[in-house]
């Protein structure tokens, strides 16, 4: 801790699960905290995918320190067998933490630069002794400066979606064509997006779980309307594992999707195109089409769900010093431990304080962005980030090493450890990561959660 800091809160970015769970964690150590949200509610992101069922059971879903939190205040703790969507992790979980914290929490209150005080990223001399500066921008558009003892950076990668084109770069007509375009699940069932898909015809573009999630839909909005058709849009020269491991899935809500995703695919409402390498979409009257590397053409579509990923926004980190992993975009020391070519979400080693940290001291990457650009992510994982790094910013540097987590083995994730694992989607930030959602809104008949231990 800074010598200057002495009494500063602990600034907390983002209001999601993993930011939440650091609060309560720091709360239940009497550590000061302040939780900065962009959004005007507690899960803001997740809410914008709440149509979409988890893999995780709730028994998976609550942070340890968040629920003792919520015990006080008389929270009625959610059926632990059950899977919840999206809107009921909102609703049931993380809405009422963000009302335990009180006012610890911030929302409209958007993170746009964090520094050293009176130091720049260049200075050496006194760095380590000042506290630092979280630069805000509050929704009426004021600014302000908040010191800081430590940050610990949970905003997740939902803001920062991967582009269409096949090189990591926006296609050509990418942004012209941004109507047409979206970066998350589509809703066909919903009021808000049934004119936009249901009875027209989709692209769906990727190979993870959000893109089977996307199939499934829209192939149930096919059943109300048939006139509704998609075309999957796979990089892969073919479909291959796509569907997952199936009843051989440990996590069994995840085989569930595959399986259903195939039966979509098989129903005649889906068609594929494979070894299809965006390079460009175009746009007329027809609708939009897309033009590979290699110069091929799909039939015009009405839209396009471009589910390829996510990747983590550090514009507002570059008066930070990070140790970031060059490929991977996560904490150097982490990134070994995530790479998804060799881990599946049950590989993954729980990892705390000491993965997470950077040049900077008393900086920390939480919950999904420290993963950067691997998929192999998941709530447990994250909640066991933040206990370890509440307990190193306490000062308890014996509980900050020890591991409180044990994750099974639940199956290569999505082309891990196979000849196109570079072309395998990344997964949307929500707190199940690659292990994520499974579509909804029925519920998913699978008795197979993802165990925990102790050590």
């Amino acid at each position: 801790m800074a010598d200057h800091a002495e009494g500063l809160p602990v600034a907390v970015v983002g209001a999601g699960p993993v930011g939440l769970a650091a609060a309560a964690e720091l709360a239940e150590r009497d550590v000061p905290v302040v939780v900065l949200e962009k959004g005007g509610r507690a899960g803001a992101a997740v809410a914008e995918w709440g149509h979409v069922r988890l893999f995780s059971t709730w028994r998976d879903l609550v942070a340890p320190a968040a629920g003792k939190l919520l015990a006080g205040t008389g929270w009625d703790r959610p059926d632990e067998g059950a899977y919840p969507t999206g809107a009921d992790w909102v609703r049931d979980y993380l809405e009422p933490l963000a009302a335990a914290l009180g006012e610890r929490v911030r929302f409209g209150t958007e993170v746009v630069g964090v520094g050293r005080r009176g130091r720049d990223r260049v200075v050496d001399s006194g760095r380590a002794t000042e506290p630092f500066t979280v630069r805000v921008r509050t929704a009426d558009g004021a600014e302000e400066r908040i010191l800081a003892r430590a940050v610990i950076d949970a905003s997740g990668t939902w803001g920062a979606p991967n582009p269409l084109g096949a090189d990591g770069l926006p296609a050509l007509g990418e942004a012209a064509a941004a109507d047409r375009i979206s970066y998350r699940v589509p809703d066909p069932a919903g009021a808000a997006e049934r004119e936009r898909y249901e009875g027209r015809r989709t692209a769906v573009v990727g190979s993870g779980h959000s893109a089977l999630t996307a199939l499934v839909l829209l192939a149930e909005a096919a059943e109300r309307d048939p006139a509704t058709r998609a075309v999957w849009v796979l990089r892969r020269g073919e479909v291959g594992d796509a569907f997952g491991g199936g009843a051989d899935d440990r996590l069994a809500a995840r085989g569930a999707l595959g399986k259903r995703a195939q039966e979509a695919v098989a129903s005649g409402h889906i068609t594929v195109a494979a070894g299809f390498r965006t390079a460009g979409v175009r746009t007329g009257a027809a609708g939009a089409v897309l033009v590979a590397e290699d110069g091929r053409e799909l039939d015009p579509v009405d839209e396009v769900a471009v589910l390829t990923g996510f990747r983590p926004d550090l514009s507002f980190l570059s008066e930070v010093r990070l140790g970031l992993d060059a490929t991977l975009q996560a904490p150097a020391e982490l990134a070994p431990l995530i790479d998804p070519n060799v881990h599946s979400c049950g590989t993954v080693y729980p990892h705390g304080a000491r993965e997470l940290s950077h040049p900077e001291p008393g900086f920390y990457l939480a919950g999904m962005k420290s993963y950067g650009r691997a998929p192999t992510f998941l709530a447990l994982t994250g909640f066991e980030q933040v206990r370890s790094i509440a307990a190193e910013i306490a000062g308890d540097r014996e509980a900050a090493e020890r591991v409180e987590l044990v994750l099974p083995e639940t199956g290569v994730c999505q082309g891990s450890g196979l000849p196109g694992a570079e072309e395998a989607a990344q997964e949307e930030a929500t707190g199940g990561g690659c292990c994520g959602p499974a579509a909804g809104p029925q519920p998913v008949e699978a008795d197979l959660p993802v165990p925990t231990g102790r050590r």
